[in-house]
């Protein structure tokens, strides 16, 4: 393969798995922009912020009780928790209770959350092995450049048959992630890649349910399996991804291999990565924005006889849930989602309770929304109208929500978003610790010091 900075020829581009194998190895702290770093830093404090968040969540309670009878030797820390396990399980847990708020990252063009998959697992082997900053960040930035990369293949063919892609595709991110931190050589990358091929699953039927999050816990887990069995010699088949009956050609009806290999080593899709400011599926976003425009420009909710929306066309298909039963469904509902705004004034977690979906208020004005497809919009645009008692009409148009690559979540935002979720459960001082050492983790000569302030003692 030519060097980081030259082009990928079209006969490597159809050995997409060596090709990503090789970029993998070749890949170095030293060479990484200081944007791609910063970027960096951003979405790995994102990531903790949200596991930290939710590590009390039923869900994970769930989990960890299911995996604690047979978990292994404490290996690492449960983010926000006082137990320690194994790593494999460590990377279960965590990437489960960093995706179950949906609160986490979004990289828009693929629609992966690629940060909980990548980190989980690498987080999990630092603390076994041993890993400096700058190391586990190289390492993290080649995971979200695999898992991107094997996403943009496949899409929006796997997406739209009913792949999860955060899980399809995160796989790949955390086996590459696992694979450059524990140092393997091209073939035993290439086997890695592959051993995360044969694991790949995760169906968007799962959507509302406690199970969407298992699935980048399991690609975190099975990824670092991966890169685990393949440094011990594992084999596995060469042409994993590009084969005819590997990955992509299998799990998809449309595919672009030479999307694995674009700009790699050049264009760095870590820079598109998107984070959230409200708890919920990110295609609901443009929606809250614009409700909340409306509640602070005097539309009191108790005035409303109607909220009428136009979305862009996903909307519907992944948030369409008219009458959610919990939580977790109200975070796929877009007629709770622009309820809830109007009435709070917000779209954190607390509005995603399952006591606020079953709240009779919200419930009332829930029946009040109707959503209308625009296929003129953007993903992150949406048009809010809304019919007072009186007969008056306001309307808003949202363009680019807040937190879109247009409106993107400034650092102090980020670090505020980190906070609210923390503190409650770290307290204010440790909080504080953690924030100013996943801030600077590129610069830390052992990321244990990080594990260590983001748990409880």
């Amino acid at each position: 393969m030519p060097g980081l900075t030259e082009p990928v020829t079209d006969k490597e581009a159809v050995a997409a798995t060596r090709a990503l194998a090789r970029y993998g190895v070749a890949s170095r702290y030293d060479q990484l922009p200081a944007a791609v770093v910063h970027e960096a830093a951003r979405a790995i404090v994102n990531w903790a912020g949200c596991a930290i968040g939710a590590s009390a969540h039923q869900t994970v309670e769930n989990a960890w009780s299911a995996m604690r009878p047979f978990a292994g030797n404490a290996q690492a820390t449960l983010l926000g928790r006082r137990e320690r396990t194994d790593i494999l399980n460590a990377a279960l847990v965590n990437g489960i209770s960093s995706h179950v708020l949906d609160f986490d990252d979004t990289h828009p063009d693929t629609l992966v959350h690629p940060s909980g998959p990548v980190a989980s697992a690498l987080f999990a082997l630092a603390e076994h092995r041993t890993a400096s900053g700058p190391e586990l960040v190289n390492a993290f930035v080649t995971g979200v450049e695999v898992e991107c990369r094997v996403a943009r293949a496949v899409l929006p063919a796997h997406y739209d048959i009913g792949w999860h892609i955060t899980a399809t595709a995160g796989v790949f991110g955390a086996a590459a992630a696992c694979a450059r931190l524990l140092g393997l050589d091209e073939q035993r990358t290439v086997w890695a890649l592959g051993l995360a091929a044969t694991q790949a699953a995760g169906l968007r039927e799962m959507f509302g349910s406690m199970a969407k999050s298992l699935h980048p816990g399991r690609a975190a887990q099975n990824g670092l399996a991966a890169a685990l069995f393949a440094q011990a010699g594992f084999t596995s088949a060469e042409t994993a991804i590009e084969g005819r009956r590997g990955f992509a050609h299998v799990l998809s009806t449309s595919v672009d291999i030479a999307k694995c290999v674009e700009g790699l080593g050049q264009r760095y899709e870590l820079l598109g990565n998107t984070y959230k400011p409200f708890a919920c599926g990110l295609v609901i976003h443009p929606v809250i924005d614009g409700c909340i425009r409306l509640r602070e420009a005097g539309v009191r909710a108790a005035d409303v006889e109607r909220i009428d929306l136009k979305v862009h066309p996903l909307v519907l298909e992944l948030t369409g849930k008219t009458a959610p039963r919990s939580g977790l469904e109200g975070k796929f509902s877009v007629f709770h989602s622009a309820a809830i705004a109007l009435i709070d004034g917000a779209g954190g977690e607390a509005q995603f309770a399952d006591g606020r979906v079953a709240d009779a208020q919200v419930t009332a004005l829930r029946e009040r929304v109707r959503a209308h497809i625009d296929p003129g919009l953007a993903m992150d645009a949406a048009q809010v109208t809304v019919t007072l008692r009186d007969g008056v009409q306001r309307a808003v148009v949202v363009d680019h929500c807040i937190g879109s690559r247009e409106r993107p979540l400034s650092d102090d935002q980020l670090d505020r978003k980190f906070t609210d979720q923390c503190e409650l459960v770290l307290g204010t001082e440790r909080t504080e610790q953690a924030l100013s050492c996943l801030r600077r983790i590129d610069t830390l000569g052992d990321v244990r010091e990080c594990a260590a302030v983001c748990a409880l003692h």
